[in-house]
């Protein structure tokens, strides 16, 4: 069958209101954690997305009843729990590693298949499987995947070497019915893993944010089915802002909480996009010079998130003047450069730690820092989209450019953003499909 492709004119201003819905990062972490639940969980607020069809063949695969409505996921343990996930989901995600420990408690033994998601960077296992053996697990990494074995895993003491938010989710869904007590150090404390942390405090696990980037889990006998609502997804809610301003529009976010993009809040304001901030939205718009061009470096949270970098890029080719983005949170996560450069941003990257201090990458090969001039002529394309959020990027670019462009690859962006063709279309967008 031949794949779809977007056709985008541009078409002015993108102007209306957008609705967000849970994360993608978030979602699908929940639908892993309902695994450990003896009755039923629901998750309300569940963006339509790529990554959730996925999550759910992962879990029917493994004797997990999976009930998926238009905004709910209904989430059951089945009468007989099979241990493997089928090869045939090798690559697809990173959602396979998360479940080697709810699937220790759940039968004793585990394999996933080799992990995939977006080529951003090296995103290896070895924090995974050091905290599943720190927990007393015989853990096996293959060529084809990890096996784990364990009666029964205990508490212990882990610090992570960085705060990796797949980790610190693993050793939650690990530690809740282990054993004794867990204290992670070094723990990623994005908002996302705390509303996991929160989603199973609801299941009956016990569970304390500390100081310090500290988390304090005392093992249960065991959890029971819960209910959460999904807080809206603060990638996607930023990408809708950018995409008002950078085509010198206004569109209005619903659904996103203002404490999930406070930086990205202020950020946007020192380049001097002008805010309206109430209780029901959020929306910038940009002030008739235009923006200024920044210096921006991601971080782990509450820093500037990595994932926003990529519609920020864009808006730095339409802003005044130099800009820099240092990202020190994945190695290769400007792969989508190219894609912007044939579009005409005018980008260069270097291996050098630009606009901030030295970061983890510093004295090695990764091209993670950026210099982008603006206010650049964009013109239109045909491209093909490496990504998520490299996907949507190429959207805006096309926004503004001064012809058409053609985008390939558009099941990248479906399968991390809620409905993204038909939003784009009710801002005013000139998009059609085309197989």
């Amino acid at each position: 069958m031949a794949e779809e492709v977007w056709l985008i004119e541009p078409s002015g201003p993108l102007r209306g209101d957008v609705e967000v819905r849970g994360s993608k990062n978030g979602v699908s972490k929940h639908m892993v954690a309902a695994m450990l639940g003896s009755g039923e969980s629901s998750i309300h607020n569940a963006p339509d997305v790529g990554e959730v069809e996925i999550t759910a063949a992962m879990l029917r695969a493994l004797g997990i009843d999976v009930e998926i409505s238009r905004t709910e996921i209904r989430i059951a343990q089945g009468p007989e729990i099979e241990p493997r996930v089928p090869d045939a989901f090798t690559g697809l995600n990173r959602i396979p590693i998360l479940m080697l420990g709810p699937l220790l408690h759940l039968a004793g033994e585990a394999f996933v298949p080799l992990v995939g998601g977006d080529p951003i960077g090296r995103r290896p296992v070895n924090f995974h499987v050091e905290a599943l053996r720190a927990m007393g697990a015989e853990v096996e990494v293959g060529d084809t995947g990890i096996f784990a074995k364990a009666k029964r895993l205990n508490g212990t003491r882990i610090e992570l070497p960085y705060p990796s938010v797949g980790a610190t989710e693993t050793v939650l869904m690990s530690a809740v019915l282990a054993e004794g007590k867990t204290v992670l150090k070094n723990a990623a404390m994005e908002p996302e893993v705390v509303e996991l942390a929160l989603f199973l405090q609801r299941m009956g696990a016990r569970i304390e944010l500390s100081p310090d980037r500290r988390i304090v889990i005392e093992g249960v006998e065991r959890l029971r089915g819960a209910s959460t609502w999904l807080n809206g997804d603060r990638i996607e809610a930023f990408s809708y802002l950018a995409a008002g301003l950078i085509t010198q529009g206004e569109v209005r976010v619903h659904g996103c909480p203002q404490d999930r993009l406070v930086t990205a809040i202020t950020t946007l304001a020192r380049m001097g996009a002008q805010f309206d901030i109430n209780d029901e939205y959020l929306c910038a718009t940009a002030p008739p010079e235009g923006l200024r061009a920044a210096a921006v470096q991601t971080d782990t949270h509450p820093g500037f998130m990595t994932d926003w970098q990529t519609p920020l890029m864009v808006l730095f080719t339409q802003s005044q003047g130099m800009s820099v983005l240092h990202e020190t949170v994945f190695e290769n996560r400007l792969v989508y450069v190219p894609a912007l450069q044939r579009m005409g941003c005018e980008i260069e990257v270097f291996d050098q730690c630009l606009g901030g201090p030295a970061c983890r990458y510093h004295d090695t090969n990764a091209r993670h820092s950026a210099v982008v001039r603006g206010v650049s002529q964009l013109k239109g394309a045909d491209v093909t989209l490496p990504d998520i959020r490299a996907g949507f990027s190429a959207v805006l670019a096309a926004a503004v450019a001064d012809g058409p462009s053609t985008l390939r690859g558009v099941h990248h962006i479906e399968r991390g953003y809620h409905r993204p063709f038909e939003q784009f279309a009710s801002l005013g967008l000139d998009i059609r499909r085309k197989r």
